[in-house]
Parts: C-alpha cells; sequence; structure tokens
C-alpha cells in the first residue's frame, strides 16, 4: 500500500471529494514531521509513537574505495509499534 491507496481508502470511507482525501492524509504527514522536527513524540492509540532518536557521531567505510570516513551525529525517525498494532499482525 502506498500514499494514493491510502488517499483512496480515506475517500472511500470518508466521503467528499478525492482532493479532501489527499489535503487530509497530507495534513496527517505534515503534522507528524513537523512534530519530529520539533523534537516531540507523537503519539497515535491503536497505531504506535513516533519519535526521533539520536544517532552518535562514528567512524565508517566507503565500500568503494575502502577509506574511512566520519559520518556526523544525526537524529533519525523512530517508531514504536502499539500493543494492539501488534497483536493485529501476529
Amino acid at each position: 500500500m502506498n500514499k494514493a491507496d491510502i488517499i483512496d481508502k480515506v475517500h472511500e470511507v470518508v466521503g467528499g471529494t478525492r482532493a479532501d482525501a489527499e489535503r487530509a492524509v497530507e495534513t496527517l504527514i505534515d503534522c507528524v514531521t513537523d512534530s519530529l522536527k520539533k523534537g516531540k513524540e507523537v503519539s497515535i492509540a491503536g497505531l504506535g509513537i513516533f519519535a526521533t532518536k539520536t544517532r552518535n557521531a562514528r567512524t565508517g567505510r566507503n565500500p568503494r574505495t575502502g577509506e574511512s570516513i566520519d559520518i556526523p551525529a544525526m537524529r533519525v525517525p523512530k517508531f514504536r509499534a502499539a500493543k494492539a498494532l501488534k497483536d493485529a499482525v501476529k
């Protein structure tokens, strides 16, 4: 399932126009992204928690040349599935 499939499903369930469904999905994605940029968690009951995690700086290797490179510290998104989602997938 991709973003277009999600938009079609929202349109089917909620009704209205497809453009309204697309705006709803885009708004959800933008809200989650903006909250994560600010360092906040996003918790959706029954789905899970979106959060950020800090990765430490480290030394890596260029696989083509074997040369050592420094990889800077960075924040990355993280998702923890809710129990209801884990049980549904089993």
